[in-house]
Parts: structure tokens; C-alpha cells; sequence
């Protein structure tokens, strides 16, 4: 053999120089198909092993193209016209090498990720090429497999084959789908697929003929593109995969020609969008004691989609081979102008050119992605052995050699499933409010007994205690029943031994009668004394037994053990209840900000931010942002009029003097996102809720909570009612007490905001003065991040029309307070500001300032002048260019200043 070739780089020397000796290592290129991220794994991954057969090489550049040349054998009409003639194609493929014959003596020699002959199986075809780019996909990264090739040279056979007949003849798209449904679990992941075919420049959908115009839809930020017009199927077992894949073939347009009796004249897209759902473990939020609390942080799960792309290009051809003519010549240009459209982008990708010409044509359109994106891409192109169709073999095999040059850089496609994380919280929710009213009714069973218990025993205890008072009076009464029976009897034997004696003489009978009258009356005496004593004993054992009954009832109130466990019980159970009801309305907010998360990311992913741009709406501050510069969408009214209603504002509230500091957190937030709506507002400040926030923006030192507090006490301060009481309760001293001690922008933010609605009260200005407001908005300008700006300078311009209102209605005649406190400087230096709302509020505060005559020297000397002429010439808004100019006019020291410096304004 004469001499033979090295292409891209490598050594060409004379025909005896020998093939055996190795390639310098920067001459070979890398055929390893890892990553240079490593993917990370779904639980039940079936396909996460290394096949030998794959492309791997130990020096790779991860993320290139990856490029295999499969050989077609020789069909019945080459045997029989090319009986005399070699192949002009000799494959090496233990080297991974082919050689390209230019003639007897004469070859080039290739080198490819992998050589696979004419003997190598579709298994073995699938394996190498695109198990590779399967498995990445089940990874959530992009990938693309594309077959190019002249036409008749078995790139539909490799790619769409259903095997229906013979299963071993199964293409890639049927063992792709095979593999996917394999590796996915039918509860939380999903795979729907598209069929489309490229036709005479036109995207048309093979599920659904009728839709034959579908438009290409790219990105302007990601440059992703999509076809959201094409048919979405959800595919839940092969059988129905192979039944789609059956519709789309007879919907595919093929033709006759000299060269293949069945050829492509359209090129076919196979989309997989594969879903899946990661699987993540909970944390335990820990207390400041380094207990863990029974609370539980939801894990925010996330979702991979990615997308499989199989491109069957329809065969390059030459018109004089294979005898196209009429429309089928037109459909062969359109072939051969998309090819060489796709040819040109991967030449300018292989030789690094600042311009890819992406929109030539919509199949490179398809494929940006594909080349120099962000999949993984494994081309295999497929070449015939004839020496007839040697110059398309070269082109197809040089097309194949600058693919791989083209690197792509892997991106895995993640996001979080709010979703998902919404229907977990809500389910755990219910769970625990089931718990709870189950707590709740055993807590009141077991409190009726306690107390019907309670009751029946102090009955039974007030009937022993009247029982034994009844026979203690009975008692007493006989006694003195018997006693007075005694008497009247001893009483009738005196008066029979009286009537039996006879008359003795006077003397004797005096005396006897006066000494038996006399013992008989003191007899009596002692005893109506004894009975005397007696009752007032019983008296007193009444009056001791009633003691011993209220001592008895203190007792059972207090001192019995028994009843002492009840009633720790019934407290235990009070507390219980109290710790639910708290976890309860922490949930509730945390769904609510979930809830809110997710709008806001829909919102912006719809309106095209990137990720990066999504990075920065901040949970802790996006629900509390002041209601001028927020996007309160219906969802999230709803989701608070839900808690608002079940919760009520009184326990809400309540919270705020919780003694867990999550809960006092979590219930602040829930009172900010509360007060930013109007209705809400009045309920909250009779409820005591200023009261309360105020009291937490002076004692808590979180600046989180102080954010928040801030946040709500701006919300409030929209309406002029709560205005004047948040400046009878001290609001403006302890605001400016925290924009003096805060660093965070946010807060800074939160704060300037609700000086700033307190600036627009008249009744308000001179307070705003004596109690540091002014000053204090003035110090948060330390802080030069763009959103605290744009408060201040509303503030300001609030203040400047006060002042300006006050002065047209001749109640203040002075120098601008706002002058006074040394804000001119900054208002001037901040006038051109590259911020639109903090330029249109500095402006406005100008033509506001300068309205009132006394403050013109102070303005000129402060260089103001030159900014309002700039605003009446320059202003974006006609209506601040027109205020410039009427206080300009309106004013003779303006003037005559204009005058003196010949400008004309």
C-alpha cells in the first residue's frame, strides 16, 4: 500500500511507514462520555454502571461531541456492481480508526470515539452510542443522538427500527424508551414524548397531521427553545411508545429514488421529556438550648426535568445520482440546504468564531442546544462501502471529524417542586388539626368528668354535714324538752307535800314556805343557766360545723391530693393546647409563604428571568414589601384571608408575646403580611397590634423581627388615622433608634419606608423635625443599595410637597426644615441619579423646594438652579419638565439668577 494520512493533527508519513506506533497523547482525542459534573443519583437508578463497550478514553475533555461511524454492508446492487471492486472504506476498529482509500496506493486515515463495522449489532450500536447519553438524561442533564449520513446508508434502521419482527433489530429510540421506563418510578415521575418531522423548512407534528405549521419558541434569556404548539403524549408503558412510534412513521413522507427505494425526504425529532422527583430527608430545627424541638423544617424538594433528543436527518444526496426531479428535486434542496446550514454551525463551533449562523435554517435552530449548548450530544454517522459514493463517504466522514471539535458545557436542569412541598405541608396540617380536635374533645371529656366528680362529691359532703346539724338540733331540743318536763314535775310534788302538811303556825310555815320558795327559784335558775350553756354549745358546734365545711370545701379545692393531680392535668392540658394552637398558626404561615414563593417564582419565570435574578427576591423579605413595591397576587390575598378567618387576629396577636422566639417570628410575619392589606389594617390597631409592634421594635434585638416590625408599622402607616397614633405611641423616635442601629439593606429599606409615608402628613412635619425623623432618613442614606434609596427620596419628595402645600396656603412662611437638616446636598448630588425612581422623587422634591421663594438663595448657592434647569429641558416626564418650568418662571430670584448666567430656560 502507497502512503496513507493522519487527519486532525496527526502524523502523515510514506506507505512503509508502519501504523503500530502510538499517537502522541495532545493528537488524540477524548472519548469519554462522563461529565465534568458528576451527576447526582435518584434513588432505584438501574442504569448507574460503566459498560465496557462505552466510549472511554483515560484523557478527556468532558461535555465534547461525542462521534461514531457505523459501516453499512453491502446491499444486493453493490454486490453485483462492485463484484470487482474493494470497499473504499477499511475499518480498524480495535484502533478506533477507519481508512479512507483515494486509491490503490493512496489512503486517509480517521480517528472516531468508536468504529463499528458492519457486524456490530443494534444492541451494541445502542450501548456505545447512546446508553451514555440515556443515563445523563435520567440524571437531569439535556442529551441529544443524531444520525447523519448519505442517504441509503442506514440511519433510520439504526435510529427508528421497531422490531417488531425481529426484537435484536429494536433501533435507539425503542431500547432509549425501554431503559427510561425502566429507571423511573410511575408514582413521581413522568415521560411524555412529541414526534415531529422537518419538511421543506416547515416543523410539522407526525401525532397529529393536522398540525402543520408549529412555530419555534426561543428564550431571549436562557436561549432555550421549545415547540409549545406540538402534541404532548404521557407515555406509561413501551407498548404505547412503539404503538406512537408506529402513527409517526406512516405520517413521515418518504420517496422512491435511484438510491433508496425508501428515502427520508424530511427530517424526523424525537422529543422525551423526562420529570423526576428527588427525594430529600427532613431537618429538626434545633432550640437556643440545643434541644430539638418537635417542630419539623420542611425539606423543599426538587424536580429534574431534562430532555432526550433523537434527530433522524434525512440522507444528503446528488441530483444526479439519485434522479430527483419535479417537487421531489425541490424537497432535495431543502435537504441539502439544511444540512450545509447545520455543516457551517458546526465548522464556526469547532473553530471557536464569534458568530454561529444559528438562524439559517430551523433545524440548526432545533439544535442549538445540541452543539455548543448545554447537552450531551452522541453523533453517529453512517457511511456505505461503495467506491461509487467514495466523495459522499468523505463528506459525511469530515462532517463527522469537525463534530468533534464542538464542546458543550453539561448543565443539569433543576428546580424546586413548591408544588409538591404544598401538598406535604397541607397534608401535615390536617394531620394535626385532626390531632388537635381530637386532644381538644378528650381535654373537655375528661374536664366534664373531673368537674362532675367534683360536684358530686361536694353534695354528698353538704348533705352529711346538714344531716349531722339536724340530729344535733334534735338532740339539743330533747334535752331541753326533758328538762322542762323535770321541772313541771318537781313543781306538782311541791304543791301536793304543800297541800298535805296542814297549816303550822305562821312563824314556821313562813319560813319553811319562804326557804322551799327560795331553793325551789334557785333550783330553777341553775337550771334555765345549764340550758342556757347547752344551747350556746350547740350553737357553737353549729357554728364549728360549718367551719369544717368551708374547710373541708377549701380542701377539696386545694389541699387533696387528688384533686390537686386534676388540676395539674387540666393545666397540662391547657398548655398542651396552647403549644398546638401555636403550631398550628406557624404551619399556616409557613404554607403561606410557600404558597407566596411559588407565585412569585411563576411570576418571574414567566416574565423570563434567570435563576440568578429569581436568587434574589429573599423569602424572609418578599411577603412584607410595602405595598407600593410588591405584586400581591390574588393567591396570596386569599391565603391570608384563609388564615385571618381560622386563625382570628386576637390569637395571632397573642403570639407576638410568645416566649419561643420561632413563634413570636413566624407570628410577626404572619401580622406584616396581615397589614399590608387595606381592610385589615383598623382591626389590627384596635386589636392593640401597633401597640404590640412598636413594643417589639424597641425590646427585641433580631433584627429579623425588627425588619418585619418595620415592614408592618410601613404598611400601616398608609392610612393617616394610624399616621398620628404611630407618632402619639413614639413610632418615629424608635424608627430612627433602628435606622441608626441596622446594617441590613432590608431593613434600612423597611424603615426609611414608613418614615417616608409618615413625611406625607402635614399635621406631622414639625414632629418629623423635633423627634430626628428627617435626620434619620437622612442617615440611612449610609446605605447606598438602590431600593433604600428610592425610599428615602420619597420620603423626602413627601416632605418637599407638604412644605410646598403649606407655603401656598400661607400657613409656614420659613426656610425648608428639609434645608435646615442639610439634606440639599445629597437631593443635588442625587438629582441625575441612574436609578429611575429615585431620579423622578429627588426631581419632584426640587420643584417642590423651589416653589417657595425663601428657599431660592439657599438652592443657588447649592447649585439646585443648574439641576432645574436640566429637569424643565431634560426630564423623561412631561408633567416634572412642566413644573420645572412654571417654578422657574414664577419665581424673580430665579430669574434674575437665569439672567445674570444669560441662560435661556
Amino acid at each position: 500500500m502507497a502512503s496513507s494520512g493522519y487527519r486532525n493533527g496527526a502524523h502523515r508519513g510514506s506507505s512503509s511507514t508502519k501504523l503500530d506506533r502510538p499517537l502522541p497523547a495532545a493528537n488524540l482525542k477524548s472519548s469519554s462520555f462522563k461529565s465534568r459534573f458528576t451527576p447526582s443519583h435518584s434513588s432505584g437508578s438501574a442504569l448507574r454502571r460503566s459498560s465496557p463497550a462505552s466510549f472511554s478514553t483515560n484523557d478527556g475533555v468532558p461535555g465534547r461531541v461525542r462521534v461514531a461511524v457505523r459501516l453499512r454492508p453491502r446491499n444486493v446492487e453493490e454486490l453485483a456492481a462492485d463484484a470487482d471492486f474493494a470497499d473504499c472504506v477499511e475499518l480498524q476498529p480495535e484502533l478506533k480508526r477507519l481508512k479512507l482509500r483515494k486509491n490503490n496506493w493512496d489512503s486517509d486515515t480517521y480517528e472516531f470515539d468508536e468504529v463499528l463495522t458492519e457486524f456490530a449489532s443494534q444492541k451494541r450500536v445502542y450501548e456505545v452510542v447512546t446508553k451514555p447519553v440515556v443515563e445523563s438524561v435520567l440524571d437531569g442533564y439535556n442529551g441529544t443522538v443524531m444520525a447523519y449520513g448519505q442517504t441509503g446508508t442506514g440511519k433510520t434502521f439504526t435510529l427508528g427500527r421497531l422490531g417488531e419482527e425481529d426484537t435484536s433489530d429494536r433501533g435507539i429510540m425503542v431500547r432509549s424508551m425501554e431503559d427510561i421506563l425502566a429507571d423511573i418510578s410511575p408514582e413521581t415521575d413522568s415521560v411524555s414524548v412529541s414526534y415531529l418531522q422537518l419538511y421543506m423548512e416547515t416543523l410539522q407534528d407526525l401525532l397529529d397531521p393536522s398540525n402543520d405549521n408549529i412555530p419555534i419558541v426561543e428564550d431571549p434569556k436562557t436561549g432555550d427553545v421549545s415547540v409549545p404548539g406540538a402534541t404532548l403524549v404521557e407515555i406509561r408503558d413501551q407498548q404505547s411508545f412503539v404503538e406512537l412510534l408506529r402513527i409517526g412513521e406512516t405520517h413521515r413522507i418518504a420517496a422512491n429514488t435511484k438510491l433508496n427505494t425508501e428515502s427520508s425526504r424530511s427530517h424526523a425529532i424525537l422529543m422525551v421529556h423526562v420529570r423526576r422527583s428527588v427525594i430529600g430527608r427532613e431537618e429538626i430545627i434545633s432550640s437556643e438550648n440545643g434541644d430539638s424541638s418537635h417542630l419539623v423544617k420542611p425539606f423543599k424538594p426538587l424536580v429534574r426535568k431534562s430532555k432526550l433528543v433523537v434527530v433522524d436527518l434525512a440522507g444528503s444526496e446528488r441530483i444526479h445520482k439519485s434522479g430527483s426531479e419535479g417537487h421531489m428535486l425541490e424537497e432535495a434542496k431543502s435537504i441539502n440546504l439544511s444540512l450545509s446550514a447545520l455543516g457551517k454551525c458546526i465548522n464556526a463551533l469547532a473553530e471557536n468564531s464569534a458568530h454561529v449562523p444559528i438562524r439559517d435554517s430551523k433545524l440548526t435552530r432545533l439544535l442549538r442546544d445540541s452543539f455548543g449548548g448545554t447537552a450531551r450530544t452522541s453523533l453517529i454517522v453512517t457511511i456505505g462501502p461503495s467506491p461509487r459514493h467514495r466523495g459522499e463517504t468523505a463528506c459525511t466522514i469530515l462532517f463527522g471529524q469537525r463534530a468533534m471539535k464542538v464542546e458543550n458545557m453539561l448543565k443539569i436542569k433543576e428546580e424546586f417542586d413548591y408544588k409538591s412541598l404544598s401538598r406535604r405541608l397541607e397534608v401535615q396540617l390536617d394531620k394535626l388539626i385532626a390531632e388537635n380536635e381530637r386532644q381538644q374533645k378528650a381535654f373537655e371529656d375528661e374536664a366534664e368528668r373531673i368537674n362532675i366528680e367534683a360536684q358530686n362529691r361536694i353534695s354528698e359532703v353538704e348533705r352529711s354535714f346538714a344531716d349531722a346539724l339536724e340530729k344535733e338540733r334534735l338532740k339539743c331540743q330533747m334535752d331541753y324538752m326533758e328538762s322542762v318536763k323535770q321541772l313541771e314535775e318537781k313543781l306538782v310534788l311541791n304543791q301536793q307535800k304543800h297541800d298535805c302538811d296542814g297549816f303550822m303556825d305562821d312563824k314556821c310555815i313562813g319560813q319553811e314556805t319562804g326557804l322551799s320558795a327560795a331553793e325551789d327559784v334557785a333550783e330553777i335558775k341553775k337550771l334555765l343557766g345549764k340550758e342556757i350553756k347547752l344551747r350556746k354549745a350547740a350553737e357553737e358546734e353549729v357554728k364549728n360545723c360549718k367551719r369544717q365545711q368551708g374547710q373541708d370545701m377549701q380542701s377539696e379545692a386545694g389541699g387533696d391530693p387528688e384533686v390537686l393531680k386534676l388540676r395539674k392535668i387540666l393545666e397540662d392540658e391547657a398548655h398542651q393546647k396552647k403549644k398546638l394552637e401555636e403550631e398550628i398558626i406557624i404551619l399556616r404561615s409557613q404554607l403561606l409563604q410557600l404558597t407566596f414563593e411559588a407565585d412569585q417564582m411563576k411570576r418571574y419565570l414567566d416574565r423570563g428571568g434567570s435563576g440568578n435574578g429569581f436568587a434574589g427576591l429573599d423569602s424572609s423579605m418578599s411577603p412584607f414589601r410595602h405595598p407600593q413595591y410588591r405584586d400581591s397576587g390574588n393567591g396570596q390575598k386569599a391565603s391570608i384571608a384563609t388564615l385571618f378567618e381560622q386563625v382570628g387576629l386576637q390569637k395571632i396577636l397573642a403570639l407576638l408575646e410568645s416566649d419561643d422566639a420561632n413563634v413570636q417570628i413566624h407570628a410577626v410575619k404572619v401580622v406584616a403580611n396581615l397589614a399590608a392589606e387595606e381592610a385589615n389594617q383598623k382591626k389590627i390597631v384596635e386589636a392593640g397590634g401597633l401597640s404590640s409592634l412598636l413594643m417589639l421594635l424597641r425590646s427585641f434585638e433580631d433584627e429579623t423581627v425588627q425588619r418585619v416590625a418595620a415592614g408592618a408599622i410601613a404598611n400601616l402607616a398608609m392610612n393617616e388615622a394610624n399616621q398620628e397614633l404611630i407618632m402619639i405611641q413614639g413610632g418615629i423616635s424608635l424608627l430612627s433608634m433602628t435606622a441608626a442601629d441596622a446594617e441590613d439593606p432590608q431593613t434600612l429599606r423597611m424603615v426609611a419606608g414608613a418614615i417616608a409615608n409618615l413625611c406625607g402628613n402635614d399635621k406631622l412635619r414639625m414632629k418629623l423635625k423635633t423627634e430626628g425623623g428627617i435626620k434619620a432618613l437622612l442617615g440611612i442614606v449610609r446605605c447606598e443599595h438602590p431600593d433604600v434609596l428610592s425610599q428615602v427620596a420619597r420620603g423626602i419628595a413627601n416632605f418637599a410637597k407638604c412644605e410646598s402645600r403649606a407655603s401656598t396656603q400661607g400657613i409656614y412662611s420659613a426656610r425648608s426644615l428639609l434645608i435646615e437638616d442639610g439634606a440639599l446636598p445629597w437631593i443635588v448630588q442625587n438629582a441625575n441619579n441612574e436609578a429611575a425612581p429615585i431620579r423622578r422623587h429627588i426631581e419632584l422634591a426640587l420643584c417642590h423646594l423651589a416653589q417657595h421663594e425663601v428657599n431660592a438663595k439657599d438652592m443657588i448657592s447649592g447649585g439646585a438652579l443648574w439641576e432645574l434647569v436640566r429637569i424643565s429641558r431634560d426630564c423623561s416626564r412631561e408633567d416634572i419638565r412642566s413644573l420645572a418650568r412654571r417654578t422657574l418662571s414664577s419665581s424673580p430670584t430665579f430669574r434674575s439668577e437665569l439672567r445674570r448666567l444669560r441662560i435661556d430656560y
